[in-house]
């Protein structure tokens, strides 16, 4: 009834540990998914920055990653600027139902890409195979009592569930194996906190902390005092045992709460700027390209390629958490804004959906979505149902939506095939060759709506600045110079419309 594998590796060829967690089970169920089965890049199919544009946040980022084998003893005093952080080794453990081998596999690999993200090394791992996970302990006591046995033979000090645990499951399986066990959610927003930069990124960040850890505060109740309740007398502690009235814990969650109270009116605070520059985008009928999809698949590199953006690009998960928007135009001079935003991820926290509301509201507001798909990844077809709940809880499912199946240089002809079966009408693009980036670019320009009102007009020569404002906000059918002004056949939108009205003809 249960899935462990435990093949043996020399130093000259060592074995992936996921690919060892795994290997028993595609062994037996004859499962294979085409690519490679890694939520992460390999270093040789990272793209260069040279087409990304300036990354100035690359290097204070890779300033603070932590890395494995650094002593804690200084031997000389001038060390102590240069010592960085221990890694966390680290054992997963995934449970799935009959016939859900595949998925739990690609779980398991994003799991570990995730843990690898958060700044932790994976040495081993287990797969259960139950009907439901086990209400106690999550595995149950035998498998429980196993994993502590690989904890202890590997040197491990952390688990991480792949799943979101309840409370008193997480204090179970602690008790048993012995080390700090966390679950998926607390590792996501872990690496959240860890990349969010601006005021409303680290606001939210902070608000979905506080959210999952208010259920599960734990560890105050022996050390502080309590109300006795009833006769002081009557568990035989005696006088001088009535506590104050509350518990520390009673203290931290009223204080969690007004922290998280402040947290959301910050939140909504900062929304009077982007709606105002939302307003000015509307007013001046500039039309807006959100790029969405799930997390690695490419969007940065992706907003760089098009714009020369400059955005941080790193093989990493949850790389970007700010909005980020650039402004471009089409062959025939129309400018619109590209929006990058945040990536989705299967089972993602909820709380994380709900703090991150404010820059999902970009995807809702867009006039067309490109949906980005990693088609080097073994599950695409995953990654478009998850990216898709997530825009239809925005309300975006009728803005009008392009698939582009991006890393297409990692990708062969079969693999081609099969994801032309899923989106027939989708793109394959490059942002590291650069290959689609036209067809997708022109793809874009014909997706988006032109502006709703035609106009004929002749403008005097005197107001150059109607012109230029035609120019950059709508679109030219035809435009002659005549003895009184410029005539002008274009299409445009309500505001320029009615500061032509004047001039029509």
């Amino acid at each position: 009834m249960t899935d462990t594998t435990t093949p043996q590796s020399t130093d000259e060829t060592p074995v992936d540990p996921v690919d060892r967690v795994l290997a028993r089970a595609e062994a037996r169920s004859g499962v294979h998914v085409f690519g490679a089965a890694q939520a992460l890049q390999d270093e040789a199919t990272i793209g260069r920055a040279d087409t990304d544009g300036e990354q100035w946040d690359r290097e204070e980022r890779a300033a603070l990653r932590r890395v494995p084998g650094l002593s804690t003893e200084l031997e000389d005093v001038t060390e102590v600027e240069y010592r960085q952080l221990r890694l966390e080794n680290v054992v997963l453990v995934g449970v799935h139902a009959q016939g859900a081998t595949e998925d739990a596999e690609n779980s398991l690999r994003e799991l570990s890409a995730l843990a690898e993200t958060a700044g932790a090394v994976v040495l081993d791992g287990v797969l259960q195979r139950r009907p439901h996970p086990d209400p106690a302990t999550y595995v149950g006591r035998g498998k429980a009592e196993e994993l502590r046995d690989i904890v202890v033979a590997v040197g491990a000090d952390t688990v991480i569930a792949d799943t979101e645990l309840a409370p008193s499951q997480r204090r179970a399986l602690e008790d048993v194996v012995k080390v700090k066990v966390i679950d998926r959610t607390t590792v996501i927003l872990d690496i959240f906190s860890q990349h969010a930069k601006s005021r409303e990124g680290k606001a939210q960040v902070e608000l979905a902390q506080l959210e999952y850890l208010l259920p599960r505060l734990r560890g105050w109740g022996d050390s502080m005092s309590r109300q006795a309740g009833g006769q002081v007398g009557a568990g035989g502690a005696g006088m001088g045992s009535r506590g104050p009235g509350e518990t520390k814990i009673e203290l931290d969650r009223r204080r969690i709460r007004t922290r998280m109270a402040q947290l959301r009116k910050q939140i909504r605070d900062f929304a009077p700027a982007r709606d105002a520059k939302r307003a000015e985008r509307k007013r001046n009928t500039i039309p807006s390209v959100a790029i969405a999809g799930y997390t690695n698949a490419g969007k940065s590199s992706l907003l760089n390629r098009l714009t020369s953006a400059g955005v941080l690009v790193e093989n990493a998960l949850f790389a970007t958490l700010d909005a980020t928007v650039r402004r471009t135009e089409t062959g025939d001079g129309r400018i619109y804004t590209l929006t990058d935003t945040v990536g989705f991820v299967r089972n993602l926290p909820h709380q994380l959906v709900e703090a991150f509301r404010s820059t999902l509201e970009e995807v809702g507001d867009a006039d067309v979505i490109v949906h980005v798909v990693d088609g080097s990844h073994p599950d695409p077809a995953a990654q478009l149902a998850t990216v898709r709940d997530v825009i239809g809880d925005v309300g975006a499912r009728d803005i009008p939506e392009i698939i582009v199946f991006n890393k297409a240089d990692l990708i062969d002809d079969d693999a081609r095939l099969l994801l032309r079966g899923l989106e027939p009408k989708a793109v394959f693009a490059s942002s590291r060759t650069g290959e689609g980036i036209d067809e997708l670019r022109a793809l874009i320009e014909e997706t988006l709506p032109l502006p709703a009102v035609e106009v004929r007009a002749l403008v005097p020569y005197d107001r150059g600045d109607l012109v230029s404002a035609i120019h950059e906000q709508g679109m030219i059918l035809s435009q002659e110079h005549e003895e009184g002004g410029t005539a002008v056949h274009v299409r445009v939108g309500e505001h320029l419309a009615a500061r032509l009205a004047p001039f029509t003809v």
